[in-house]
Order: structure tokens, then C-alpha cells, then sequence
């Protein structure tokens, strides 16, 4: 439990996830009317045939139907053009956390694996957070206290994530999402949707209890563990929501609600 990292603002991101279109997608009001197009409701790269997403996600036009959107690059020169985007979204500041190379694909690993564990420090798509895990006195029997100095760590990103558009942040996500799902059948998903997996990751999260009282922590080892076995059970994403503290898990779940509704049948 020592080591704590940002990738917390990956289901945000991406749920979480992540990406797909922008602001300027909207015409001008004053704009002569245009023939409607149907909206794409498949993706390029689909699973095996006869299979249909539970969660069937309608995606923005890539061609003359839509000339204002540019035209998506292919996912192993997508990270510029990532990155960039998110930088619209949640400002300059986040392009100094994430991962040089491959964003999108560790993104999509991330989400995968938030349900899980642990998650490998190799497919993080973000870096560490500043300052040290901290715990308070020590308990009787080994046990300690984690400090709430720990949950201040998390204060800046938590604004930041609250503070976004989750109307801009799912039409980031929808116009991404070809990419994403191409990643997420390289996986070894061949007859899944990636956008079944983000719902399915953001209802999980959303199951992570609320501590009652201080969390207490044993350390057998060097690393701290969690002296409630029904905490030290949870998933690697779970952990991470104890850990940033109530009030923030509580933000952060606010926001998870708000994008499932829109990358479900609710917004479709």
C-alpha cells in the first residue's frame, strides 16, 4: 500500500475511460439545416459475428457526413493526437502524468484490470502521486491508523475531475472509442466490447463500501495491508477509492454515475 498512483483518474477519464469527441461538435445555431445522417451505432473492429454489445454505444461520424470532426489516426499513432485532446478537456496539466507512449492501449488495460488485484505498474497510462503514504500512531497489536493527511494527496486531481463536463468528456469517449475497442480485442477479448467492460468497471466501483470509522492497517511485512479482511479482499480499484478518502470517494463515485448514464441506453 505504499506505493499510490494516479491511475484512479483512469476510469474517470475513460469511464472509467476515457475518450471521444469534443465541444465543437455542435453546428452553429445559425447555421442552414443539413440533411441528417444516421448515427454510427457499430465500430470498425467488431467481435465475433453474432454477438451484440450489451451496451451498444453510438459513435460520431469519421466521414464528409461530418466534416468538422478530423479524421481519427491509427491506434499505434494515436498518442499525440490523445493526448492533445485530453489536454482540451483537463488542461495542459495533464499531459505532465501521462505515459509517453501507447496511452490508449494502457488505458484500456487499466479499466480491465481496476476489477482485479492488482494492476501491473507497466500498463499504468499515468505516474505517481506526490509525497509518501503516511499512517497515524500506532495502534496496540501492530496496528496503525491511516492519516487522513493521506487524503490530501488526491485534492488537486479530485477538483480537477469534478470540475470537468462529462457531456465533453463522453463525446471524447464515443469519439475515441474505435481505438479503445481495437485495444481492447488486442487484449485477447474476442468476443467482447469494451464499452461492456467500462459500464461493468464503473458498476464495480461503485459497489466499494464507505469506512464507518478511521481505517486500520496491519503491516506484516513491508508493505501495509488492511486490518478488515473484507477491505484487504477488494480489487485493486477499490483500494484505490478507500484510500483517497470518503468525501472524495464520494466525488468521484458522483461522476462515475453521471457517465454511465451517458454511455448507456439513458444518453443514447
Amino acid at each position: 500500500m505504499q506505493r499510490y498512483t494516479t491511475q484512479w483518474l483512469i476510469p474517470i477519464l475513460l469511464a472509467v475511460g476515457a475518450a471521444g469527441g469534443l465541444w465543437y461538435y455542435w453546428m452553429q445555431a445559425n447555421r442552414a439545416p443539413e440533411p441528417v445522417t444516421p448515427p454510427v451505432v457499430v465500430t470498425p473492429q467488431q467481435p465475433a459475428e453474432g454477438l451484440q454489445p450489451i451496451h451498444p454505444l453510438t459513435i460520431p461520424e469519421q466521414d464528409g457526413a461530418r466534416p468538422e470532426l478530423r479524421s481519427l489516426p491509427p491506434l499505434d499513432e494515436s498518442d499525440e493526437y490523445f493526448k492533445l485532446e485530453l489536454s482540451d478537456l483537463f488542461g495542459d496539466a495533464v499531459a505532465d502524468i501521462l505515459a509517453e507512449s501507447g496511452l490508449i492501449e494502457r488505458v484500456v488495460a487499466t479499466v480491465d484490470n481496476l476489477p482485479r488485484a492488482h494492476v501491473a505498474e507497466k500498463i499504468r497510462p499515468v505516474g505517481r502521486l506526490n509525497g509518501q503514504f503516511t499512517v497515524g500512531a500506532e495502534l496496540e497489536n501492530d496496528r496503525f491508523e491511516m492519516s487522513a493527511e493521506n487524503y490530501r494527496r488526491y485534492d488537486r486531481l479530485v477538483e480537477l475531475i469534478t470540475a470537468v463536463d462529462t457531456d465533453r468528456l463522453a463525446d471524447m469517449y464515443r469519439r475515441f472509442y474505435p481505438l479503445m475497442q481495437s485495444a481492447y480485442l488486442q487484449l485477447g477479448y474476442p468476443d467482447g466490447y469494451f464499452n461492456d467492460r467500462v459500464v461493468e468497471v464503473i458498476d464495480h466501483l461503485l459497489e466499494t463500501p464507505q469506512p464507518e470509522r478511521p481505517i486500520v492497517l496491519l503491516r506484516p511485512h513491508v508493505l501495509y495491508q488492511y486490518a478488515d479482511p473484507d477491505f484487504e479482499d477488494l480489487s485493486s480499484g477499490q483500494k484505490l477509492l478507500l484510500r483517497m478518502g470518503s468525501e472524495h470517494a464520494a466525488s468521484i463515485k458522483q461522476v462515475l454515475r453521471e457517465m454511465r448514464s451517458r454511455i448507456t441506453e439513458q444518453h443514447q
